[in-house]
């Protein structure tokens, strides 16, 4: 559908996600997914143009549906001939047809059965059946139990995403029924990767237990890992007297600080369950590589095992 050589997607991940990781990804094989995130559509525009003089391989444009530069960048991916889309943080229904009228696959991101079947309803290409294992905004189920249920109820491809951070990971995401994987931490060390050196280092010395969810009780959920700003954030969120413009003041710029600045203290690093899984700096062809062998000696393996 897409023209990638292996089923293996690069998380639209905002201000971690550009140009030069996304071409990486799409040389390596894979598809690199740049992030609109909250961005303009110049901003975007100078993303893809940097994107296609560094690739001639399809890569997508992730694109936040709650920025209030939507609408814009919602043109410009046509205009610019993107491949693919990858929607998060609303419903892209109603820009779907412009999306397949331009010869673009449209592929969103999806927490749970009911809305993939929505969008499937609306055109979508494909779904990314996300569990909460991952970083960033997350929903209430994990990938284990929200992959084979979207798997069942539609009829589109499904790519699992959430905690999976090697070839064992998508080797179990390909017996669940999906057709590929998608993945955002692991990239967080990939050596094309921009995000600051501290972000890097984190997440290189993150532990199995070393995420923490925010704003669940303000319906937006966001998982990162354990720092001062995510703590007091917590804390502040658990205090009944706190209001949602104390938070919303607080977290404002704060993955910005995180990925650009390095910044421990204010600063915000989104990583998944995953992280621990995470042990070197690397270029991006590496980390594809490392998926596919690792999840074909295991698919092979196993086979044999049933076969004798």
């Amino acid at each position: 559908m897409l023209g990638i050589e292996y089923p293996i997607f690069q998380g639209g991940m905002a201000w971690v996600s550009e140009a030069k990781l996304a071409a990486a990804v799409s040389n390596a094989g894979g598809l690199g997914i740049i992030s609109a995130m909250n961005a303009n559509a110049d901003y975007v525009r100078q993303q893809i143009k940097a994107c296609k003089s560094m690739t001639d391989k399809p890569f997508g444009v992730n694109i936040m549906l709650l920025s209030p530069f939507v609408d814009e960048v919602v043109q410009l991916v046509c205009e610019e001939h993107v491949p693919v889309v990858t929607t998060g943080a609303g419903n892209p229904a109603k820009y779907i047809p412009v999306w397949r009228e331009a010869g673009i696959a449209v592929i969103p991101v999806v927490p749970s059965v009911a809305i993939a079947e929505r969008v499937e309803r609306a055109g979508a290409s494909a779904v990314i059946a996300e569990g909460g294992e991952s970083g960033g905004h997350i929903g209430e189920l994990n990938t284990m139990a929200l992959v084979p249920q979207v798997v069942d109820a539609v009829s589109i491809p499904v790519i699992a995403a959430g905690g999976i951070a090697d070839g064992r990971g998508m080797a179990a995401a390909l017996m669940l029924g999906a057709e590929g994987v998608q993945c955002g931490t692991r990239f967080l060390c990939a050596e094309e990767c921009q995000v600051h050196e501290a972000y890097k280092q984190k997440v290189l010395s993150a532990g199995d237990t070393d995420t923490l969810v925010t704003g669940r009780g303000s319906g937006h959920p966001v998982r990162a890992l354990k720092t001062p700003f995510t703590r007091k954030f917590a804390k502040l969120e658990a205090n009944p007297a706190t209001t949602q413009e104390e938070l919303d003041k607080l977290g404002t710029g704060a993955l910005r600080r995180g990925s650009q600045e390095g910044d421990d203290v204010t600063g915000c690093f989104m990583a998944g369950q995953s992280a621990g899984l995470v042990k070197r700096i690397e270029p991006a062809a590496d980390i594809v590589r490392e998926y596919m062998n690792d999840c074909c000696r295991l698919l092979k393996s196993n086979a044999l095992v049933i076969e004798g």
